[in-house]
């Protein structure tokens, strides 16, 4: 028994020198295998891929299913124009007549009513623009068109006194019974091309009634349209989803309020000074300054043109006289009203509103162009929130070597 007891203790020692070996053994491999990995560079890393490698077969299927995808889009908005136009408009103003009725329910006003309330005071507006300012709007409409032909000959003549000297120029100016005839086809299509763009989306009426019903639900229960778009967006892009809703609805805001607060006083200045310098259609004119206000800093300029051309044609002193209405008019509205009204919510470049005018205008028509500025700060809010900001970019870098690239220095 003494001899087995002895035997038994031997085995025992014997396996605890085992197993302390193979441990020691294990810990020196994982040792050196960790020291081995710390010393080898991370070639899988996104931040240490060699940038000027040519691109990969993986790059380059998802550059072709990132083109197949505008593809697909393209063609969805194509052939659904104008539901997706009437949608559109009706969000857009649903998200502009929200804060209205937040309001009212904050004073104890149950949301339901406040939409009816809302829409009530919308259709009184609609009313009474109907009833006083649409008669005279197309009697002088209607007055431009006709005088078109006079308007371009009396162009024709100041521009021909400046350029007696150049008869090349003057030759190549359109003649006056072109343009009259020009003119007449355009009167004769104005009235139909209106018609079509304002009414003519799903059918008519039936498509005022319906967009009147989506408003009316839309406002009544926004919050499952929100949830749902929140629900959309992957769990990592959760926050950008968030900001990029929270940051176009202020922006839409600011651009209804500028609209309505600087698109009043714009249009009334410009409607009274060109009322008393004799520039007439006033009336008009003042509407353009108007519609102008949807689109920031480039509707200044497109409003001055038709109004520079007819007072061009009445004579040198009445252009004189409306480029300085126009002139003070919009440095008045840009250093007092632009900042008190709009702030710091709208910063969008001219270059990207051209663009987006032209790009709506050309896919949905004349209503399109409302949706110009909303699309332009859509796409500028999702590229900054998707794709800059994770970059961390630099852009002070960024602005000296854009200047040094315009200035054409190395």
């Amino acid at each position: 028994m003494a001899e087995d007891s002895a035997f038994h203790l031997d085995q025992d020692a014997g396996y605890r020198d085992a197993t302390k070996l193979v441990s020691i053994g294990i810990h020196s491999w994982l040792a050196s295998q960790l020291t081995r990995e710390d010393r080898a560079p991370v070639m899988n890393g996104p931040e240490h891929e060699d940038q000027h490698a040519p691109l990969s077969y993986h790059g380059a299927w998802r550059i072709v299913w990132l083109i197949f995808l505008l593809v697909i889009i393209f063609l969805v908005l194509h052939a659904l124009e104008a539901v997706i136009l009437l949608f559109a408009l009706v969000f857009l103003l649903a998200m502009v007549l929200n804060p209205i009725v937040v309001w009212l329910q904050k004073r104890h006003v149950p949301r339901a009513i406040g939409v009816v309330l809302v829409m009530l005071a919308l259709i009184a507006v609609a009313t009474t623009i109907v009833l006083f300012a649409i008669p005279p709007l197309s009697r002088q409409l209607q007055e431009l068109v006709r005088s078109a032909p006079s308007v371009w000959q009396g162009i024709r003549v100041r521009i021909e006194s400046l350029t007696q000297n150049y008869p090349e120029v003057r030759e190549a100016l359109p003649r006056t019974d072109e343009i009259a005839g020009k003119a007449g086809a355009a009167a004769g299509t104005l009235g139909n091309f209106l018609l079509r763009s304002t009414i003519g989306l799903v059918g008519g009426v039936a498509s005022f009634v319906f967009a009147i019903l989506l408003l009316v639900f839309v406002l009544i229960s926004p919050r499952p349209l929100v949830a749902a778009y929140l629900a959309l967006a992957p769990q990592r892009y959760r926050e950008q989803a968030h900001r990029t809703l929270a940051r176009l609805m202020r922006q839409m805001i600011a651009w209804a309020r500028g609209v309505a607060i600087n698109g009043i006083i714009t249009g009334l200045s410009i409607g009274v000074l060109l009322w008393l310098i004799g520039v007439q259609p006033a009336l008009i004119f003042g509407v353009f300054g108007f519609l102008g206000e949807f689109l920031p800093t480039v509707g200044a300029f497109l409003v001055s043109i038709p109004i520079l051309l007819v007072a061009l044609s009445m004579g040198a002193t009445k252009f004189w006289l409306a480029l300085g209405v126009i002139v003070l008019v919009y440095q008045v509205e840009l250093n007092v009203l632009v900042p008190g009204v709009l702030g710091k919510e709208m910063r969008l470049h001219p270059v990207n509103i051209l663009f987006f005018t032209l790009a709506t205008a050309e896919l949905f028509g004349l209503l399109g162009v409302f949706l110009a500025v909303p699309a332009a700060a859509l796409v500028q809010i999702v590229i900054d929130e998707f794709y800059l900001q994770p970059r961390k970019l630099d852009y002070a870098a960024l602005d000296s070597e854009a200047a040094a690239l315009v200035e054409g220095k190395k």
